[in-house]
């Protein structure tokens, strides 16, 4: 079975095919390596220079002298392991109540069927289709006069982890693992006298661990970019995150220190995706076929 592509296995074999193809390749992963890697290269070596030489112009391509303690003058002058810690505790409370409160929505859409299932998960996701910063002013509105309880929940790790819950692309990945999952194993656990509960838990979730771990590094990750939200509904300054501490401090110190504690603060997030990338990739597509 042949396969058609935009260069034919004959020219690809002549000498000037294969300049070419190689020509464009070079090019191209040059491009997108210069337009990805460059800002990380640029952010690294800033926290490096001293101040007159990072505000120089224009600007030097390597330090020419090291300066690596601008990052513990950043870490330790920004109160960077306050802001780690306050970062952390959101982000993992998030995770919890995604884990537990996601799962369970995809898995009664999934299995369990519920009535007029199709339309709530079809207006669940049409609410992706809307700009996030729409929804800021009536989610800020709901937080600071919460109805029913008459609670304000600014300042408190509740404004970050209630909003983080409704995620419909993490149901939407969830659902349509748990709808890979064959029928056959689900029947035989309910033959076996399992409870749709007892099914969830040991049969459900152990083959579901690649989705879990992509929505965990989903959740995760999404609390630790986050900047407008975390600015708006947590104003004290003990309990900010990295994103809006590293912000509110930036006029006070040095740009080398500011460079250098954006460089610290992005260092877990990239080291998540270098370890976990496999898993990521792994994770979307193992509920692509079922088997």
């Amino acid at each position: 079975m042949t396969t058609r592509t935009l260069i034919s296995p004959a020219q690809l074999g002549r000498t000037r095919g294969k300049v070419v193809y190689w020509t464009v390749f070079a090019v191209v992963i040059t491009v997108f390596t210069l337009v990805f890697l460059g800002p990380l290269y640029w952010m690294a070596t800033g926290g490096l220079k001293t101040t007159q030489e990072f505000v120089q112009t224009p600007p030097t391509a390597f330090p020419t002298s090291l300066h690596p303690k601008n990052y513990s003058h950043a870490w330790a002058v920004m109160d960077l392991s306050r802001l780690l810690f306050n970062t952390l505790w959101y982000a993992f409370g998030a995770l919890a109540f995604q884990l537990v409160f996601d799962v369970a929505a995809a898995y009664s859409l999934s299995r369990l069927r519920p009535v007029l299932g199709k339309l709530i998960l079809g207006m669940m996701l049409a609410t992706l289709m809307i700009p996030a910063t729409v929804l800021v002013v009536p989610q800020y509105l709901t937080v600071l006069d919460v109805p029913f309880f008459q609670r304000n929940l600014l300042n408190s790790p509740w404004v970050i982890w209630l909003p983080s819950v409704t995620n419909a692309f993490n149901i939407f990945l969830l659902k349509r693992f748990f709808d890979s999952i064959p029928g056959e194993l689900l029947d035989a656990a309910a033959v076996d006298g399992a409870s749709r509960l007892r099914t969830l838990w040991s049969i459900v979730l152990p083959v579901s661990r690649p989705i879990l771990g992509v929505v965990s590094i989903f959740a995760v990750v999404g609390v630790w970019k986050d900047f407008l939200w975390p600015m708006l509904t947590l104003p004290d300054p003990s309990k900010q995150t990295l994103n809006v501490g590293i912000y509110s401090l930036a006029s006070g110190v040095p740009e080398n220190w500011l460079v250098a504690a954006l460089g610290i603060a992005s260092l877990p997030t990239l080291l998540i995706f270098l370890v976990f990338q496999r898993n990521i990739m792994g994770g979307l597509t193992a509920g692509g076929l079922k088997g």
